[in-house]
């Protein structure tokens, strides 16, 4: 089959930094399912991966990366429940297997969904991992039912990205949560207000001192990136015993300041379930069930800002630029080989 990796970490900029090569077709085990990809979805983890030596292919050897993912099932494993042959399904992958960027994927179908209907596959793609990141945010996290926050507010550090943009989402459409959300720039003020966000802020400015101003005090903070800078702020303007969730990586934090308001913390990566194969891991399958029927309603509308064209070295290139550059809003989209 054919697949697009890489053989040594390093920067995208590199001449061979990303190559398509022939790949054998993925093996599947009992839970597995083997998906014909037609679409996938750029992350930041995508250009993370990439760049990080102790993450790289071993000497000789290729690295398929690529985590967002829409297809078509064509082979089950054996003790395989939840899907068939032929039906057409959306996820994000497993961070400790092989990658998406290629023509088919091995995935364990309790991390898988049934893609929306209303969707073609690319956009699809754009959907899974910002959406687990995001409900495992709310209700895991957070600790919150559906239809609860009534009187509180949540702050989303970040909002314009993948993550933020269904996030506010989520907590307006399903939630009682006021939303407060950040943008420094008028394209991604105008982008998180389309999301649904109730006010916006400027994370270039105090995040404090603008937060008095709104007259609120958010029990919840989502930090999504920056998270070292504005720690500070969130301490001072979160509620007492409120909730800091973050998903980026700080190289330091002084979580010695939260004892005083009693704050609870959470870091957020939507792999762990995978990666250690929870015993709860197939509440992802469910989740991403529940959010294909919020977008078949119209509940939840595309973050998808970009589609870059068929799945190539040169497309998928530029895709990790752009996703490297930090100012991509939304999702950017490829079409899978077998489009």
């Amino acid at each position: 089959m054919k697949a697009i990796g890489y053989t040594q970490a390093g920067p995208i900029t590199a001449q061979n930094a990303l190559v398509e090569f022939d790949a054998e077709t993925p093996q599947i085990g009992p839970r597995d399912l083997l998906v014909e990809i037609r679409g996938i979805s750029l992350n930041p983890v995508d250009v993370k991966v990439r760049a990080m030596p102790a993450l790289g292919p071993e000497k000789g050897q290729t690295k398929v990366i690529g985590y967002d993912a829409a297809g078509v099932v064509r082979e089950v494993g054996s003790k395989v429940s939840r899907f068939n042959v032929g039906d057409e399904v959306f996820y994000s992958g497993d961070l400790t297997r092989p990658g998406t960027n290629a023509e088919f994927h091995a995935v364990d179908e309790r991390i898988v969904g049934k893609k929306p209907k209303t969707l073609g596959f690319a956009e699809a793609a754009g959907f899974p991992l910002t959406s687990i990141t995001a409900w495992e945010i709310l209700f895991d996290s957070f600790g919150l039912k559906e239809g609860e926050g009534q009187g509180e507010s949540l702050l989303v550090i970040g909002a314009a990205g993948g993550v933020g943009s269904i996030l506010i989402q989520l907590a307006k459409k399903l939630t009682g949560l006021t939303v407060i959300a950040t943008a420094s720039r008028q394209d991604t003020v105008d982008w998180i207000r389309k999301m649904g966000a109730d006010m916006v802020i400027n994370h270039r400015e105090s995040l404090s001192e603008q937060i008095s101003e709104l007259g609120l005090t958010p029990r919840y903070v989502a930090s999504l990136n920056g998270t070292e800078s504005h720690f500070p702020a969130i301490v001072e303007l979160i509620k007492p015993r409120g909730h800091i969730a973050l998903i980026d990586d700080p190289q330091s934090l002084d979580i010695n300041t939260i004892k005083l308001k009693a704050l609870s913390f959470s870091w957020e990566f939507m792999f762990t379930r995978s990666m250690f194969q929870t015993e709860d891991i197939e509440k992802q399958h469910e989740l991403l069930n529940r959010v294909s029927e919020l977008i078949d309603n119209g509940t939840l509308i595309s973050t998808v800002t970009g589609n870059l064209g068929k799945l190539s070295v040169e497309t998928l290139k530029k895709a990790h630029i752009e996703q490297e550059s930090g100012r991509v809003i939304g999702k950017n989209v490829l079409e899978g080989f077998a489009s």
